[in-house]
């Protein structure tokens, strides 16, 4: 049976995937963001200009699976006590950066002549920001686990949930016989109340037990995760709070547990092979018949959003009393509309609330400030220099935020990191604490980590030979990353991930023997153990101290 071009679905998915490596590779070399590549094959591959694409419901399908991953790898890396830090400077950005953006944005679309009920859809679809995009952008950059990371997750969750009180609205306006629109979110709340309470039950009391189970496989361990994220996927869906929600509370309910690294490395590369998929949709749903005579309306709603979005979220930190820096690499985050900005038009027109040159404004707009927005959030550091300057206007004299915990350090602020907590490790451990130390340390094996968290100190689960997990740790204040695995394979390939990630502390390794210790020392080793060899030299030294002393006393 024919689909489309293609004679079946694998061949057009094989096709797809072709074309978008082929883009991605010009696009890397012209140095330019993937996103934007492979927004770009959307537009491409879609029926505004190739038309290649007729399984869109395949490619629907992988890119809510990317959407789930993505949001619960985020959710893994966010703690109770980060939500509880967070809370208060979300919930003010991302109330202010709303009301800001509708109310100005619809006295815009008034200006420009619009309906009124047309300017209340451009408002709304203009106060979005994408959270799928700012946090892949995010986590490319290792920037989740900044202050500006936090704060701009916080108050896109705060986005998030008004999206779906708009959408309630939304449905309440096109199905008529239903409920009251109170009563709708009032229903929410109480169903979102109740699935909480069910998940923090489950955190609390089974979940450890059963991962420490799993764990013994990796494999399975990852199993159960993706399981995990699109399970409670769905029951969010199903609950009326969004697939998104429900992947992120799924991650917060694993991420005080130990293996929450070690999942959220694992799914790094199959989070973003998915995503593809997202941005490839996205770029065929753009109409580009729709966008011809929107673009000086497009131009100015754009620069709105890029420029005026970043503002009140610097003006409302500044007030709070974080520093410029922070404010701006955090309201860089917000300068673009969300794919359900386009999600929001769709459906605007489908109810008659809009026409097709309404729909396409808002596809302009979004297009120009996801585009222009990419280009921002990569180069943030680099454009906060040349405007620092400047922006002390958005600054207290002085600050009194920056102080509190989780900080631009991520939680690195540990002096040593040790890979292996057999009798050896553990004990190098111990002897490390006992001197000031603080240490993190780190096993695969479940037992092992189970006889830490009894003994008070805690033990992540992870692997030194995954270049993802090490890549997934906060190394910036580490003196010293130890491994007490004997197996050379081992040793060498994490001196190699953590020489590729540019680490400047200094590596301790393990060795069986003289001689892969000194191959050790040449692949980048600061100091090699040999745990036989070194026992032995300082036996015969405490052997033969009384002996010396004996003579020195004669």
């Amino acid at each position: 049976m024919s689909v489309g071009v293609f004679p079946d679905i694998f061949t057009e998915m094989a096709v797809l995937l072709l074309i978008a490596a082929a883009v991605g590779a010009v696009g890397v070399r012209l140095r330019q963001p993937l996103i934007v590549s492979f927004i770009a094959v959307g537009i491409l591959v879609g029926p505004s200009v190739l038309g290649l694409v007729s399984a869109n419901d395949q490619i629907d399908l992988l890119a809510k699976f990317g959407i789930t991953l993505l949001l619960f790898v985020v959710g893994l890396k966010l703690d109770l006590h980060i939500i509880r830090t967070m809370g208060p400077v979300a919930l003010a950005t991302g109330l202010g950066q709303v009301v800001f953006t509708s109310v100005f944005g619809y006295l815009i679309a008034i200006w420009m002549g619009m309906s009124l009920v047309a300017a209340l859809y451009v408002a709304v679809a203009l106060t979005f920001s994408s959270t799928i995009i700012i946090v892949k952008l995010l986590s490319d950059k290792r920037e989740v686990d900044t202050l500006h990371g936090r704060i701009a997750l916080g108050f896109l969750i705060v986005q998030d949930l008004i999206v779906v009180l708009v959408m309630i609205g939304l449905n309440a306006l096109a199905q008529t016989d239903d409920m009251p629109i109170s009563l709708a979110a009032l229903s929410v709340l109480l169903k979102g109340v109740a699935f909480l309470v069910v998940v923090a039950l489950i955190t609390r009391y089974l979940l450890p037990r059963l991962l420490g189970l799993l764990a013994s496989s990796q494999e399975l361990l990852v199993l159960f995760g993706i399981a995990w994220a699109v399970s409670l996927a769905m029951l969010g869906d199903t609950l009326g709070f969004s697939k998104e929600v429900g992947a992120f509370v799924a991650g917060v309910s694993l991420a005080s547990t130990p293996y929450r690294d070690a999942l959220g490395a694992r799914l790094v590369s199959l989070r973003d092979f998915l995503l593809l998929f997202f941005f490839i949709g996205l770029g065929a749903s753009l109409d580009l018949t729709l966008l011809g005579k929107q673009i000086p309306e497009a131009i100015i709603f754009s620069l709105f959003v890029l420029i005026g979005n970043p503002l009140i979220v610097m003006v409302i930190m500044g007030f709070l009393g974080y520093r410029k820096r922070t404010g701006f690499l955090a309201g860089l985050t917000v300068a673009q509309i969300s794919e359900f900005s386009l999600i929001l038009g769709a459906l605007g027109l489908s109810l008659g609330h809009i026409n097709v040159e309404t729909m396409g404004l808002i596809t302009l707009v979004g297009l120009i400030t996801i585009s222009v927005s990419t280009y921002m959030i990569i180069f943030s550091h680099p454009i906060y220099e040349r405007l620092a300057p400047w922006l002390s206007l958005f600054e207290r004299k002085h600050p009194s935020r920056e102080g509190e915990p989780a900080g631009e350090s991520g939680g690195g602020d540990r002096d040593i990191i040790l890979f292996g907590m057999g009798r050896y490790g553990a004990s190098i451990t111990q002897v490390l604490r006992e001197r000031g130390c603080r240490v993190q340390s780190i096993d695969y094996n479940p037992e092992l980590i189970r006889s830490g968290d009894d003994m008070g100190h805690p033990v992540l689960f992870g692997d030194a030979e995954d270049p993802e997990f090490v890549a997934s740790l906060s190394l910036d204040n580490v003196e010293w990353v130890i491994c007490t695995a004997r197996e050379r394979h081992v040793s060498h390939s994490l001196i190699h991930t953590l020489q590729d990630l540019g680490y400047q502390g200094r590596i301790a390794v393990t060795a069986n023997s003289a001689i892969e210790a000194a191959r050790l020392e040449q692949a980048g080793a600061d100091r090699v153990m040999v745990p036989y060899a070194d026992a032995a030299s300082e036996a015969v030294d405490r052997l033969l101290q009384p002996a010396e002393k004996e003579a020195r006393d004669e």
